[in-house]
């Protein structure tokens, strides 16, 4: 729909599995947390002209985009894939970068939708 806020929000797959797996410290790691943080920060800026807000919690981000944004003629699917996929390919590869001592056993997965 034109003219309307487009949320896209990014949860964690099976995330309480891929935390204990990696040994998260609970309730809350703050390299997890960093890293997610880290994420958010370069889906702001690779998406700059079109998402204005970004808010997280845990394993959760959304994004919020522009009333007036036209990211990819505002179909949501391709929104949608953009963003997640961009996300989940940022957790890999500066994963290293806050957890230096672990390996990443096996990758991440995130789904999103859009409102």
């Amino acid at each position: 729909m034109p003219a309307t806020w487009v949320v896209v929000r990014i949860d964690g797959c099976h995330f309480h599995r891929f935390s204990e797996l990696h040994e998260f410290v609970k309730p809350n790691d703050d390299r997890a947390l960093n890293l997610m943080n880290s994420c958010a920060v370069a889906v702001l800026e690779e998406f700059r002209q079109d998402i204005v807000f970004a808010y997280g919690v845990s394993d959760e981000y959304s994004f919020i985009l522009k009333k007036s944004t036209d990211l990819y003629q505002r179909r949501a699917s391709k929104i949608i894939s953009a963003i997640v996929s961009f996300f989940t390919s940022t957790y890999v590869i500066r994963w290293k970068d806050f957890f230096p001592q672990s390996e990443l056993n096996y990758p991440p997965s995130f789904d999103a939708r859009a409102v």
